[in-house]
């Protein structure tokens, strides 16, 4: 009795199990089909890799890709222009555009004049004692800045009001704004005094003698690269002009700026306002940016090398 296996529904027989050698049929079928998609996706990579290069020789050979070439070449030296103009112009600054009198020396073989010889030396001092013509937008002002700069050199009024000099200048500082405002005509580069407080103050004197031309038509805009630079020149400035804190910011009279562009742009609404700025760059800038030099007033100081030395020890 316990031979007999139990009765089956109809339709309900079990599926057969697949033996161990068809199992492993089916694997090798698997892992076959894989190699063989393998081998059709590396072949498709290999023919995209050949259309790559011929598609980059093509492009290499023909007309656009030698225009990129050539673009890119002309990218390099326009960069490398861009740097030399800098160069020039500033070097153009330091260069003395006024043309000397010339001065000729008598022959001995000249005869000598039968008049007297003190009236021809008279005259001669006379012409040498001539101050050389102003140059520029202050030609018509010439009288009047000689006479500022004349005054500054004397006791200084530690009580004028603001924006007025307090403090006295040296006669080679003096000489300085001279050159500065008549030959330059208010827009070149002097060389710096070494400090940057005496740089502040030729700057307060340049200050005055435009408040005195221009009113309050003008601002002043000091670039320094650092906040500390930034620091000196406004107490220096504060100093040298009577000036409170009110009197340095973005409505005001003064205006401290660390980046070139952002003073660009402030000259720039300055002057759709139909007002005047002045530039001041402090020697430790190395380079005036080209779009400065647009502007018909900046004064840029030019650090010496033991300046330069000095600032690029400091931490």
């Amino acid at each position: 009795m316990s031979d007999i296996p139990p009765p089956t529904e109809p339709g309900s027989e079990p599926l057969p199990q697949p033996e161990p050698a068809t199992r492993d049929e089916l694997l090798e079928l698997a892992l076959l089909d894989l190699r063989e998609r393998r081998a059709a996706l590396l072949s498709e990579i290999e023919g995209l890799e050949q259309r790559r290069r011929q598609l980059e020789t093509d492009l290499n050979g023909s007309l656009s890709g030698r225009a990129d070439g050539i673009a890119r070449r002309l990218k390099g030296f326009q960069d490398y222009l861009v740097v030399a103009l800098q160069d020039l112009a500033s070097q153009a600054e330091l260069m003395d555009l006024v043309v000397q009198p010339l001065q000729v020396q008598p022959s001995p073989l000249d005869p000598v004049p039968e008049a007297p010889a003190a009236a021809s030396m008279a005259a001669a001092a006379a012409v040498q004692q001539i101050p050389p013509a102003a140059a520029g937008q202050f030609s018509q002002d010439a009288e009047l800045i000689r006479d500022r700069l004349t005054s500054f050199q004397g006791q200084p009024d530690f009580y004028a009001d603001p924006w007025k000099l307090r403090r006295s200048l040296e006669p080679a500082a003096a000489a300085l704004l001279d050159d500065w405002f008549l030959n330059q005509g208010g827009r070149g580069a002097q060389a710096s005094t070494g400090s940057r407080n005496r740089n502040a103050l030729i700057t307060a004197g340049a200050v005055a003698i435009l408040g005195d031309l221009y009113g309050d038509r003008f601002q002043t805009l000091v670039l320094a690269g650092e906040p500390e630079r930034l620091g000196e020149w406004r107490r220096g400035l504060q100093d040298c002009l009577g000036l409170a804190r009110e009197d340095f910011g973005p409505n005001s009279g003064i205006v401290l700026f660390e980046r070139p562009d952002a003073l660009i742009e402030r000259a720039d609404r300055l002057e759709e306002r139909g007002e005047l700025p002045f530039i001041v760059i402090d020697a430790a800038e190395q380079v005036v940016d080209i779009p400065v030099l647009q502007f018909p007033l900046w004064l840029a100081f030019a650090a010496t090398a033991n300046e330069l030395a000095l600032e690029q020890d400091l931490p």
